[in-house]
């Protein structure tokens, strides 16, 4: 039985589970309240962050890594383009600009915007992580404007990858999406592996309704 560990990013990988039809388990780790004594998470990832991941074996943290592990191990899959495939080169540089160049950025915005002294809610690096966001996602905004999906005209991962960074702008990192960003989120919305993800992670899904409203 594969094992998540932890939602945020863990979402990804819950997703990823129900669009390939796999058998999983999500447990559950409260980062809020602190992981020193939970021992099993710890064992799993002494770096304490989540998500991470079990199988069988085999044990493994960052959400791109994951999927691209279970991908492999589990697929062929049409959520992994072949790497012949016209797709493909789209599939892959969004696949992980949903985390290097989205989501890492924002994340620091949010941290600054939500966590730190008000003096310092405006600081130099979370407006220069701004910029990088920004800059990244016109790349998204010009994929958009071309296809339906990320790499293409069929779903991949890579709209995985990049649905969950846009999100976390939104509900995080108060980024106000453009129209183009939160018609595509809604389209992805609507995926019924989508809604048996958040059933499954029933924080996300009351993070997304909150920030959706």
């Amino acid at each position: 039985m594969i094992t998540v560990f932890g939602e945020g990013r863990g979402f990804r990988v819950v997703w990823l589970l129900e669009e390939m039809g796999l058998p999983y388990r999500l447990r559950p780790v409260d980062l809020a309240a602190g992981v020193e004594d939970d021992m099993e998470f710890l064992a799993i990832n002494p770096g304490g962050f989540i998500p991470a991941m079990r199988d069988g074996d085999v044990v493994m943290v960052e959400s791109i890594a994951i999927m691209e592990y279970l991908m492999a191990r589990y697929g062929p899959t049409s959520l992994a383009p072949d790497p012949q495939a016209p797709a493909f080169p789209a599939y892959q540089q969004f696949l992980h600009l949903g985390e290097a160049g989205l989501a890492a950025s924002i994340y620091f915005v949010g941290g600054a915007r939500n966590f730190a002294p008000e003096a310092e809610r405006q600081n130099w690096s979370a407006g220069q992580a701004l910029k990088v966001f920004e800059t990244r996602l016109r790349l998204v905004t010009r994929q958009l404007a071309r296809s339906p999906f990320l790499a293409g005209e069929a779903f991949t991962a890579a709209d995985i990858s990049v649905y969950y960074a846009l999100q976390l702008a939104r509900g995080f990192g108060g980024v106000a999406l453009a129209e183009t960003e939160r018609a595509y989120m809604a389209r992805m919305s609507e995926r019924d592996a989508f809604k048996r993800a958040l059933e499954t992670c029933r924080g996300t899904k009351a993070w997304v309704e909150a920030s959706a409203g």
